[in-house]
Formats: structure tokens, C-alpha cells, sequence
């Protein structure tokens, strides 16, 4: 089994330049697979600029970076891959947008269907939630670590847990079978500090 590794989004609202102070910390507090820049009501400007200040940060760091929602944006920022929901662009467009060898992943929420629809599109990876009541968005469907183990079993293509998840609350999406698991407010507004979770979360990894 591949040891569970930490997908972290940014928070809804942030100041780039700002934040970019914080990702640096928390990048350097332990092992992150990936940053997904996640901002729902910024502008298209605001977005690239975030992105311009955010992308260099990840990367230096050994993460990818992943924007949420906008194939057309993540290309132009040389992004390394993009995230899309059920409502977003399809994948058939995000792929054409950012081109065969960047990461595309899908929200598939509960589904099983939809996941096994994405990954035999060709999907990198599958996203599913939410696992716990979270404030960071209104979750459409609560899912159980049944169907990451479930997944984990049956197919290739790595999953993602998404959805209130801490470091209070992941155990069982880890020992589920977890590839990744994607975390918002359980870093960033960890007690201790987004860098004490970041710590957290790679130890319960182990």
C-alpha cells in the first residue's frame, strides 16, 4: 500500500503575498504532494495573480501546483495540473486545455459510477466527499471510508479524500485506503499552526 501523502487547498479569501509566507512554512514543515489554489469568488485577475505569487512557492517546495475549476487559467500559469467538479469544465475540455502530460483530477463526491467514469477518461486522480461537515464549502454528498476502501481494492487510479478532515478525524480514511487526503481549515486553521499540522498529518502517514 503507498503511504497516504497530504493535498492541501488554500484557503477561500487570502492575500497572496501574505500567504505565500505561510505556504512557505508549511511546505517546509513536511512531506505535501500537492497545493490546490482554490478561490470561488476572486475575479479571473485575482486568480492569476495569486497564482503567479503561489505557483514558484509550491514548486520550489517539490509540490505541484493544481488550480481549481479553470483549465483556461491553469494553462496560461503553466500550472501543473487543474481540478475540476461535476459542474465545472468536463474533462474532455480540461485535458484539451492543458495538454497530456499535466494533472487532471475530478470530483466525484459519493459516486462510484463517476469515478469509474473519470478514471477510464483518464482522470489522474478521483476526488471523493466529503467525508466530514465542513464550513469551506456545502458539501452535495457525505461519503464513507468504505468507498475509499472499496476503491482502493478495485482500481489503479489514486483517490482523494476531501471534506472537514483534521488530523483529529482522518484515521480512517488513512487505514481506508486514502491516496491523498485533501486538507483546508485542518491546517490552516490548526491551533498550533499550519506547520504543526502539516508535522501531525505526516506522522499519522507513517
Amino acid at each position: 500500500m503507498t503511504r497516504c501523502r497530504l493535498y492541501l487547498i488554500t484557503p477561500p479569501k487570502l492575500e497572496p503575498k501574505l500567504f505565500a509566507e505561510t505556504l512557505k512554512r508549511a511546505l517546509q514543515a513536511g512531506d505535501v504532494a500537492s497545493v490546490q489554489l482554490r478561490l470561488k469568488d476572486a475575479s479571473d485577475e485575482d486568480i492569476f495573480r495569486a497564482g503567479e505569487i503561489l505557483l514558484p512557492v509550491t514548486q520550489k517546495a517539490g509540490a505541484a501546483f493544481i488550480l481549481n475549476d479553470r483549465p483556461d487559467l491553469a494553462a496560461k500559469l503553466g500550472a501543473d495540473g487543474v481540478h475540476v467538479g461535476q459542474e465545472d469544465a468536463s474533462y474532455a475540455d480540461a485535458r484539451a486545455a492543458m495538454g497530456a502530460n499535466r494533472i487532471i483530477g475530478v470530483t466525484c463526491h459519493d459516486s462510484r459510477h463517476l469515478a469509474i467514469e473519470a478514471s477510464e477518461a483518464g482522470a489522474d486522480y478521483v476526488a471523493f466527499g466529503a467525508f466530514f461537515p465542513t464550513g469551506t464549502k456545502d458539501a452535495k454528498t457525505r461519503a464513507e471510508p468504505e468507498l475509499l476502501r472499496w476503491w482502493a481494492d478495485v482500481m489503479v487510479v489514486p483517490c482523494i479524500a476531501i471534506g472537514g478532515i483534521t488530523v483529529e478525524n482522518c484515521r480512517p480514511l488513512i487505514e481506508a485506503g486514502a491516496d491523498f487526503l485533501a486538507v483546508a481549515s485542518g491546517v490552516w486553521d490548526h491551533p498550533a499552526g499550519p506547520d504543526a499540522a502539516v508535522k501531525a498529518f505526516n506522522a499519522l502517514f507513517k
